[in-house]
């Protein structure tokens, strides 16, 4: 639900031949070209030729989520697959040459990948883009299809989404990509602005409760501690208390979510709602916020209703929780 469970590729073969073409086009090029190249190098880190740094050609063994793989020591064109460790890397300041439609859309970080030239590979990149790209490192989640066609167009560092939590994975992605001082020093900075601000929200809250709900086509989602729409900030960070069943089915269960129907709703909603209607299907959100129970429920009564942004706030990287962490401040410190 959270994911792309899958990257369509085209056949191998075809990679195989794009790959080919590509080699064949540099056995061909003029010394003249290859000056021009140069020159684009020295001038321009987001030209198609190969970037010039001083790890240039250095690697080291990474262990990933899917065993060791042999990745460049400072990575200088990535593609991201996953779209949801996007901004991780732009925290990160990593060039990222290739993202996935959803992270390209993500409020919070859109405007720095459009800045650093990063293209937008739909959602269903073909090999012809990646190719394209020369990438010297991929980032896939575990179990996508066309890993092995993948691996032939550059290094590919497979990540099994939810295993770690945000601020460990910033830190493996620091030490991935030769960038473990600046990972350390955002979970250090993250982390005082959390003391700076938890004794404001605690006493803002008190002993109410905190909801996280979507609409969807069958109902609504109640999300907890680690999906994502502010859940890491409320229930991990401020520690706040959701409703009972909310808490054992969507945070004790460690699933991070739970669907509910309609009719149960009220025991489901906190004194504090987050909400947005659910970006995975197209069903109207009216349905639910113009049902009288929605109407009847004491938030929305009082004004304790928060909405979030369906197409960015779904994400979990270190910049998208900079821009939660602000809104759920001054929503929360407005509750009376």
């Amino acid at each position: 639900m959270r994911r792309s469970n899958s990257i369509l590729l085209i056949l191998a073969l075809t990679v195989l031949l794009v790959l080919s073409a590509c080699g064949q086009t540099e056995a061909t090029s003029t010394a003249t070209d290859a000056s021009a190249n140069t020159a684009e190098q020295t001038t321009d880190s987001a030209s198609a030729a190969e970037p010039a740094t001083t790890d240039e050609g250095e690697t080291v063994t990474y262990q990933s989520d899917a065993g060791e793989v042999e990745v460049p020591k400072t990575p200088q064109r990535v593609i991201d697959l996953t779209a949801f460790t996007t901004g991780y890397f732009v925290a990160l300041d990593v060039p990222v040459v290739g993202a996935l439609s959803g992270a390209m859309g993500n409020k919070y970080i859109k405007d720095q990948l459009i800045s650093e030239g990063t293209t937008d590979l739909g959602e269903q990149p073909t090999a012809e883009q990646l190719v394209s790209l020369k990438p010297d490192l991929i980032i896939a989640y575990t179990g996508t299809e066309g890993l092995d066609q993948l691996s032939q167009i550059a290094p590919v560092v497979q990540i099994q989404y939810g295993k770690l939590n945000y601020k460990d994975l910033m830190l493996e992605l620091g030490k991935l990509t030769n960038r473990e001082d600046a990972a350390k020093a955002w979970v250090t900075n993250w982390e005082a602005q959390i003391s700076e601000w938890k004794p404001k929200v605690e006493a803002a809250v008190g002993d109410r409760t905190v909801s996280i709900l979507n609409p969807y086509a069958k109902g609504l989602y109640v999300f907890g501690h680690n999906y994502g729409r502010g859940g890491e900030i409320l229930y991990g960070e401020f520690g706040l208390k959701a409703p009972t069943k909310a808490q054992a089915e969507a945070i004790d269960s460690g699933t991070g979510f739970a669907s509910i129907s309609m009719e149960v709703l009220p025991e489901y909603a906190g004194d504090i709602i987050f909400t947005s209607p659910w970006s995975g299907d197209t069903s109207d959100s009216e349905v639910v916020y113009s049902n009288t129970l929605w109407e009847n429920l004491p938030a929305v009564k009082e004004g304790h209703v928060f909405q979030l942004d369906n197409t960015s706030d779904t994400y979990n990287d270190p910049i998208t929780l900079e821009g939660q962490l602000k809104f759920i401040t001054d929503s929360l410190l407005s509750v009376k």
